[in-house]
């Protein structure tokens, strides 16, 4: 998937691009870091060393120019062309003037197995290569820290370029001029030029050759990792392209799972409801592991489960946060940044997200979903046993106490508690899941004593969540707003689609939260207002719960609008405008990228079908 972009250079500058005025952003990282490039070539965000980290890289959400990008320009830029390498986490960017003249950008963050290991540093490899004529190039790498702050001492040599701030110095290894970097000089663009930006580290071999060694491997890394995929028969590119970026939201070294890569980009325009997600939250990151499991990349699940294992164990039965920073940090003070200005100048831009504070009670049922399938796969290096078990058993106890008791919901509200049907519902998925581990296990006497709870559980939620006036299970007990969120009974296997209440609330939701194809999360205004825009995770639970119910063509075809929602690199932001199609949200948001796989498995026509 490409992009052709028509360029009018800003003030009358013969170099350079207009600042990103949408999310059509590439991205790049290796499971340490990540970077977002926009469809001209320059890196516009990238926190180091690791994702919740300092933003070097800053110019999605504002400042003045040409600080916190890291941009290669071609002068009289008329063209910009993008597309990553087939099957790939690897970005190119071609960028042609008035005369025809071009040059390519490929970017990456190096990623293959080296000594037994998966090497992946923290570095931002970028070759420039000549695609016809002379073309003159200016290079522009202007990294700033403590976001936005400060501005870095530099030093130099003859093939590097140090940026020392007071936290962490980075260093530019090239085979440019270095005098023509520093000084952003202009110059003819003759022959092939690397770029490789990390820490303050020496090279163990030549520019040139470790960039070449660097693309080839990481290159074919991403092709042997897609190749591996158990893809459904339709819509394959979408789904590679989801599942490359979920791979990407890993911090694989610890295990977590962000929920998106940025911060405080709005939910819709001008609204405030800009949060920071760049943590790993149990219930989003549930829902990847069971994304990718789909597709047979258990691999994922294997190095979260370490992960959520260390979180379980410091909680020792307790209460259990809804969210924690990526190395586990359980404080996450919210601050505001005030020397940004926000995405489009919409601020304010947060550092921190007040949720790590809250009670989420569907929290239980996501780490025992999460951890579930360990138990019953035996391609595992490492499965779940009994201790595993028995450790998740404190969390179902957990779920069983608290599973009536008022929350702030999977959405995070605020100022307003309630019992949310979403939150028991997953506290009786905890549990239910629990009896089936135990039965696996061998286990009957657990297996029953969870069996039991799950039954109670059940039979309270389908009672005190069912609206009669509105004839739709309701988002709390005893309450008559409607919640997208409660098309998860049928996902999770709480309720037979068929069943008639199941396909009433379907219908309401329908009625009173969409926007033709797209679905907002609820009807009840919040500490903000009414929703604006469409949540995309809620319109492809409505493709899920249509397709369960046998209205698979109207399924499909939404499904088919969601695709084209996407940007032109194949990728979702948090929320759709309904009316403009505009995205909007954090980005990339991995449960955007989960219902892209989840629909496509759900809807593809059978591999039989043609073999």
């Amino acid at each position: 998937m490409s992009t052709d972009t028509p360029t009018t250079p800003p003030n009358g500058d013969c170099f350079g691009a207009p600042a990103p005025s949408s999310l059509s952003l590439g991205v790049v990282g290796n499971c340490a870091f990540s970077a977002l490039i926009d469809p001209h070539g320059r890196v516009v965000w990238s926190c180091l060393p690791r994702f919740d980290g300092d933003p070097v890289f800053h110019a999605l959400l504002g400042g003045e120019e040409p600080a916190g990008a890291f941009a290669i320009e071609l002068e009289h830029l008329t063209e910009a062309r993008q597309r990553y390498e087939p099957n790939t986490a690897v970005l190119v960017t071609e960028l042609w003037d008035r005369n025809g003249q071009g040059i390519s950008i490929t970017d990456f963050a190096p990623r293959f197995l080296s000594r037994g290991r998966y090497f992946r540093p923290t570095m931002l490899v970028r070759r420039v290569r000549v695609l016809k004529g002379a073309p003159r190039i200016r290079v522009s790498l202007a990294p700033r820290f403590n976001w936005g702050a400060q501005e870095p001492v530099i030093t130099s040599g003859s093939n590097h370029i140090r940026y020392v701030g007071e936290q962490q110095t980075l260093r530019l290894h090239t085979d440019a001029s270095v005098s023509h970097v520093l000084s952003r000089q202009p110059f003819l663009l003759t022959r092939e030029l690397n770029f490789l930006f990390g820490p303050d580290e020496t090279l163990e071999g030549g520019i040139g050759d470790t960039a070449r060694h660097f693309e080839q491997e990481t290159l074919s890394y991403w092709r042997g990792w897609s190749q591996r995929l158990a893809l459904p028969l339709e819509w394959q590119d979408a789904v590679i392209r989801a599942a490359i970026t979920l791979k990407l939201s890993m911090f694989e070294d610890t295990g977590a799972i962000v929920a998106a890569m940025t911060t405080s980009i709005p939910e819709a325009p001008g609204t405030q409801r800009n949060w920071d997600y760049r943590y790993c939250w149990l219930r989003d990151a549930f829902f990847v592991v069971r994304a990718l499991n789909s597709l047979s990349e258990v691999g994922t699940m294997e190095d979260y489960l370490g992960w959520l294992s260390n979180v379980v164990v410091g909680a020792n039965g307790g209460h259990v946060q809804p969210l924690f920073g990526i190395g586990l940090e359980r404080e996450l003070t919210e601050r505001i940044c005030e020397r940004l200005p926000g995405y489009r100048g919409m601020g304010p831009v947060r550092v921190g997200n007040q949720a790590f504070e809250h009670f989420q009670h569907d929290v239980y049922g996501n780490i025992v979903l999460g951890a579930a399938q360990a138990f019953h796969d035996r391609r595992l290096l490492n499965p779940a046993g009994l201790a595993e078990f028995e450790r998740l058993e404190t969390v179902g106890e957990k779920a069983v106490r608290i599973f009536d008791q008022p929350d702030a919901g999977m959405w995070e509200l605020r100022t307003r508690a309630r019992v949310h049907t979403s939150s028991a519902l997953m506290c009786w998925a905890a549990c239910d899941r629990l009896s089936k581990i135990a039965h696996t296990l061998q286990q009957a006497e657990r297996a029953a004593y969870w069996q039991k709870h799950a039954e109670g559980m059940r039979a309270r939620i389908l009672r005190e969540s069912w609206s009669e006036e509105r004839q739709a299970f309701a988002e709390s007990f005893g309450g008559r707003d409607l919640d997208a969120s409660v098309l998860l009974m049928a996902e999770v296997g709480f309720i037979d689609p068929s069943d008639p209440r199941f396909i009433a609330t379907l219908d309401a939701l329908e009625k009173h939260l969409c926007d033709g194809p797209y679905m907002r999360r609820y009807e009840a205004a919040d500490d903000f207002g009414k929703p604006e825009t469409a949540f995309n995770i809620c319109t492809f639970w409505r493709i899920d719960a249509l397709a369960r119910i046998g209205r698979v063509e109207e399924a499909r075809a939404i499904f088919e609008t969601m695709l084209k929602a996407r940007n032109p690199l194949g990728i979702l932001s948090e929320d759709t405008h309904a009316t403009t199609g505009e995205m909007w949200g954090n980005y990339p948001q991995t449960y955007s990228m989960v219902g892209i796989i989840n629909a496509a498995v759900r809807l593809s026509a059978a591999w039989d079908t043609v073999i």
